[in-house]
């Protein structure tokens, strides 16, 4: 694929499957023989925890912070982390005078060589962690609830995304708008996923994922979904996702 594509999942509100789309997804663009990054900016630390890495010394505060070089952890086959850390709660108070913060993860990234995808599960806020996912990207997901109210803050999020796109990072698109946790037979999804369809078009991805048990279990195990459950509408649900998202990489 040439150069690393840096995708960032990122919505403000927290608890529409943002960090497990960024780990299903790269779990599965790894079983296709990519080399995927994970790049866990979330001061939970959740999609850390997911890969089974905790407290990892180096990580993305001090990384960010200059204390270190980037250095990222080999998780299972193809696919690799750069692990949170719960300093990261403080990077916006640490840095705000600093100039030009906006850029520290692009440049950090840049000596980064031996992976194809890297994917930047972002924290569920438009801070400066958030700017330097964005300035860093080429594009980015926006998971979104099947209701109004996770809909309606879409559009700060797309607006803070325009202003990074023209004054920061020319080269940002939204690669598309996932509606997670869906079900079909509810009028009010099928209603929410109307109006996105009106508003976004073809950023609307394909793919939804249904709702689905063993996404909430797998994490847990310490396993892929693709692991944990690869019959399940979740495993089948990621793996054409991936494969629709890499059909837009390649366009």
């Amino acid at each position: 694929m040439g150069k690393a594509k840096i995708i960032s999942f990122i919505n403000q509100k927290g608890g529409v499957t943002k960090t497990t789309s960024c780990i299903s997804v790269a779990s599965a663009m790894a079983r296709k023989g990519l080399k995927v990054l994970v790049c866990d900016l979330d001061q939970q630390c959740n999609a850390s925890a997911s890969l089974g890495v905790l407290e990892a010394e180096i990580n993305a505060y001090s990384v960010l912070k200059g204390q270190c070089d980037l250095d990222i952890i080999n998780v299972t086959d193809n696919l690799y982390l750069l692990p949170a850390s719960n300093d990261l709660a403080a990077f916006d108070l640490e840095m705000s005078s600093e100039p030009g913060t906006e850029f520290l993860l692009k440049e950090a990234l840049q000596p980064l060589k031996q992976v194809d995808v890297i994917l930047i599960d972002c924290s569920p806020s438009l801070g400066l962690l958030t700017l330097n996912a964005l300035t860093a990207s080429d594009s980015y997901i926006c998971p979104v609830l099947p209701n109004h109210l996770s809909v309606a803050g879409m559009s700060k999020l797309v607006e803070i995304a325009d202003k990074v796109q023209r004054r920061l990072n020319p080269r940002l698109s939204l690669l598309g708008v996932l509606l997670s946790q869906f079900n079909s037979r509810k009028i009010l999804h099928q209603d929410t996923a109307s109006v996105i369809k009106a508003h976004f078009g073809d950023k609307l991805f394909r793919t939804v994922i249904r709702e689905n048990i063993s996404l909430a279990e797998a994490p847990s195990s310490g396993k892929s979904i693709f692991d944990y459950a690869p019959q399940s509408n979740g495993a089948i649900d990621y793996m054409n996702l991936t494969n629709e998202i890499l059909e837009k990489l390649l366009q």
